[in-house]
């Protein structure tokens, strides 16, 4: 196309959008008067046309900045701050907000705009009279509260951002979202005592309110869990149709491994539901946690009557069950449901070498997965990751080690396999190759919590380095602070450093959520140093019950308990 042809055709786009001279621009609601088509108002028009056209948002921005404050046209000051946003150019979109509220003030979104511009680059005093005029509109001022927290959510300064919140709730005592708004910053602020006394002020104005009861029990989850259960327990007592509560008191009690109280309470959601398939599937789930397989196998099949989506994944589910009622051919049946080229095909087929390893060995499940084909590079870490576990639980340790280092050349970019080929490492004894490979995998994954663990727990279990081995520990726990295995190795860094009070805190924690053998093995050794040997004997026997065959219990119950 002709260059002068380019040139016409944005002239009159722009004639056009700014409404000049045409009716159109005479029915906008704030008029805009029509500026003068002169040589230089085309020529940065055109400019800046081109310029957003080809990614250059920072000279777009403010040609049309320039050109706004020139006409006074609140069209060109919105163009210019929502391509100034576009181009991360904090200071013009500000500019040119503020310029578009001032020509257009009657404009909603113009506020809103700068006001989220401010909120963002932490101006919080300078963003207080743009909430205020967004809160006086008496129609929206309750959910603008409600969306108030999630407006400041990205301000690292939380202290403040409850100040401001108490600050325009103030003119609004007898609104029950003003009280809610301030409880959630006092939340956010750390601040709990208030929260809590703000949402009784909310429960007084508007008794019976689910969200300000969720945000209660959300609260005292923090606080104590038996309290957030009792309190969910106490309002679902005069409010039984609330169930965002009750899924969050399922949710807190699937938590805690309380998995028939979950199910009680998910079965009455379905019963609300009138047989919803998310919810079945979770009872489903609960079903085959808590090991009731028959119930586990009706809620996933009643789901896929209902139309669950992820059939695959259900396919999987039932093809476990099967295994678990040692019906190897019915599983089988289920992982075939799963085609080539879906996305849990890999899932289902691990599944298939599962029966295959119990039938006709280990090699031959070794060898079923070795022929799939057409893989990701993910699904072939899925894969060998699976070949290196069954290894593993043969004691084929050596034969894990060598298809691992393969695998990590091969697939270079897999945490995962890293991780693994470490603990493979560490199985044969070569802890070198051990320590070489969780130092590379900290650098590659800085955030990778059993990287920190595993080098930690290593250190502080051959009792060296104890000082580098806390503070591995520590940050694995700060990046996952629930995690049971990182509970149980602050327990044992603590111990090898003599703090057998601090040890035992954390060793109690761990066991107290997952009664993992190891764990066990730790927490009573712990109890004999301290003296309770009665309770370390009956810690000891019971996991032994438990686990009758896991080598390092029987070891350490030994080593003591003669």
């Amino acid at each position: 196309m002709p260059i002068s042809k380019k040139i016409a055709i944005v002239v009159a786009y722009a004639a056009v959008s700014l409404g000049m001279g045409t009716a159109a621009g005479a029915a906008t609601k704030t008029e805009n008067p029509s500026p003068a088509l002169t040589g230089e108002f085309v020529y940065k028009y055109l400019i800046g046309e081109i310029a957003g056209q080809r990614g250059q948002f920072d000279l777009a921005s403010a040609l049309f900045l320039d050109l706004a404050k020139t006409s006074q046209d609140s069209r060109l000051a919105e163009r210019a701050a929502k391509t100034a946003v576009m181009g991360n150019d904090g200071r013009t979109a500000i500019d040119a907000a503020s310029l578009w509220s001032q020509l257009d003030p009657s404009s909603a979104e113009a506020h809103q705009a700068l006001t989220q511009m401010l909120i963002n680059t932490g101006k919080l005093n300078e963003a207080k009279p743009h909430l205020r005029a967004l809160l006086a509109n008496e129609e929206g001022r309750a959910g603008g509260f409600m969306f108030l927290n999630n407006l400041l959510s990205r301000q690292q300064n939380k202290a403040a951002v409850l100040s401001l919140v108490q600050e325009l709730a103030r003119d609004y005592p007898d609104l029950p979202e003003a009280h809610f708004a301030i409880a959630h910053a006092a939340w956010n602020a750390g601040n709990i005592d208030l929260s809590l006394n703000e949402l009784s002020q909310a429960d007084k104005l508007r008794p019976g309110w689910e969200m300000a009861a969720l945000m209660r029990g959300q609260v005292l989850l923090g606080k104590s869990p038996a309290e957030a259960v009792a309190f969910y327990r106490s309002f679902l007592s005069t409010n039984t149709g609330a169930n965002e509560v009750r899924l969050a008191l399922a949710r807190i009690l699937a938590g805690q491994k309380k998995f028939d109280e979950a199910k009680a309470e998910f079965i009455k959601l379905i019963e609300a539901a009138n047989g919803n398939p998310e919810i079945l599937v979770v009872v489903g789930l609960l079903s085959l946690q808590a090991n009731e397989l028959p119930d586990a196998e009706k809620y996933f099949k009643e789901a896929l009557g209902k139309g669950f989506k992820d059939k695959d994944q259900l396919y999987i589910y039932l093809g476990q069950i099967a295994e678990r009622k040692r019906n190897d051919e019915e599983a089988l049946q289920w992982y075939s449901k799963v085609a080539p080229g879906e996305v849990r095909y890999v899932d289902a087929q691990l599944g298939v070498a599962n029966v295959i390893s119990r039938r006709d060995g280990i090699d031959a499940a070794i060898q079923s997965l070795e022929n799939l084909k057409d893989l990701t590079d993910a699904q072939r870490a899925a894969i060998v990751h699976a070949q290196a576990n069954v290894l593993t639980q043969a004691k084929r340790y050596q034969e894990a080690y060598a298809r691992l280092e393969n695998a990590i050349n091969t697939l270079p970019n897999s945490p995962e396999l890293v991780y693994d080929f470490a603990m493979a490492a560490e199985r044969i004894n070569k802890l070198d190759v051990m320590e070489r490979e969780l130092r590379k995998l900290i650098k590659m994954q800085p955030d990778f919590a059993q990287a920190y663990n595993a080098l930690g727990y290593s250190l502080a279990d051959r009792n060296i380095r104890l000082d580098e081995a806390k503070a591995m520990i520590e940050k694995a726990h700060e990046l996952s602070p629930d995690d049971h295995y990182i509970l149980d190795s602050l327990g044992w860094v603590y111990y090898r450093l003599g703090d057998l009070d601090k040890a035992l805190e954390y060793l109690r924690r761990a066991y107290a959520q997952q009664p993992d053998p190891e764990i066990a093995a730790h927490l009573g050794e712990v109890l004999w140093k301290q003296g309770k040997r009665d309770e370390a004997v009956k810690t000891w026997e019971a996991a032994l019950s438990a686990f009758p065959e896991n080598e390092v219990l029987i070891s350490t119950n030994r080593k003591f308990n003669r």
